[in-house]
């Protein structure tokens, strides 16, 4: 008889711990340039590629940034080539 209430209470210890989750949370179906359909991400928008960077330079990663892979390869190709033309900083 012991072994059974010392289960029972393990098992509402248990079911407390849990952690609830944001049921209401949504993610985006498409990233920002999918929604926008655009094929080439320019270097010369440094509007665009500014906000995929942190303060530091360094590039957002996917799941912050919110885009998809492709696009993220073609982000990334963007901001190399800004910085090589001296048009964003490198890391620091």
């Amino acid at each position: 008889m012991r072994s059974q209430g010392f289960n029972r209470n393990k098992s509402k210890t248990n079911n407390s711990r849990r952690r609830k989750r944001k049921e209401n949370t949504r993610e985006q179906s498409q990233c920002r340039f999918c929604r926008s359909k655009t094929k080439y991400v320019d270097y010369k928008d440094l509007d665009v590629l500014g906000k995929l960077l942190t303060h530091r330079g360094k590039i957002f990663s996917r799941k912050r940034s919110g885009n998809c892979a492709s696009c993220q390869r073609k982000v990334r190709l963007a901001i190399k080539r800004a910085r090589f033309m001296g048009l964003l900083p490198f890391t620091s």
